[in-house]
């Protein structure tokens, strides 16, 4: 007994055009599924208050970069994973040297480079010499002999009489610091990966009609 086996040029047609359905429909969904998700973590970041700056470094980008696959994958990350990560943890923030954690007060100012000021660079600015001050029922502290300005930072007393000078805390002396946990980017990563099939279907019944 001998078969023969005849495809129809129409059913491999049917098969190809299958095929390429899925994978723009792969394609689609995993781009729609990663913008998404950059679009959630950036708005977790503004709303626990940490700015746009923070919110931008979330970046996306899809694979293939040109084309369709059945392969295709979505890839969410940040430009500041320390900042972020750290926001998202709530981490136990401890000295390097194993002394003390130095955080500005108001009288100290913001430091020109961005960010907090530190101790070495307020006494160069200032030109004042700071002081330590052990508290045994509150943080410690490191202090100047100053006066305040219109902006309520300490600066150096040029009054002869003492007139307006000031003992000014500057800095709070602690040992560790724990980090509020302010961001859940798991949370909205799984329901990303939890969107993924449902985005799938719906992309290819749209390019069956």
């Amino acid at each position: 007994m001998k078969l023969k086996l005849d495809i129809d040029p129409d059913i491999v047609a049917m098969m190809a055009a299958e095929v390429a359905a899925g994978e723009r429909a792969v394609t689609a969904a995993m781009r729609e599924a990663g913008t998404g998700l950059k679009t959630a973590w950036r708005l977790q970041i503004t709303g626990a208050g940490l700015g746009t700056r923070l919110a931008n470094s979330i970046r996306s980008q899809n694979f293939p970069r040109s084309g369709d696959s059945l392969e295709a994958a979505a890839l969410v990350w940040s430009k500041a994973p320390v900042i972020v990560g750290a926001h998202d943890t709530g981490p136990l923030i401890r000295s390097k040297n194993g002394f003390w954690l130095a955080i500005p007060l108001p009288a100290a100012g913001k430091s020109l480079r961005g960010g907090r000021i530190t101790p070495g660079e307020w006494e160069r600015r200032r030109g004042l010499r700071l002081r330590f001050v052990y508290r045994r029922t509150g943080p410690s502290l490191l202090v100047a002999e100053g006066r305040l300005n219109t902006k309520g930072q300490a600066v150096e007393s040029r009054s002869k009489t003492g007139r307006g000078k000031v003992t000014a805390p500057i800095f709070l002396l602690v040992p560790q610091v724990k980090l509020p946990k302010r961001l859940d980017l798991a949370r909205d990563a799984d329901r990303a990966l939890d969107s993924v099939p449902g985005l799938i279907v719906a992309n290819w019944v749209e390019t069956k009609v």
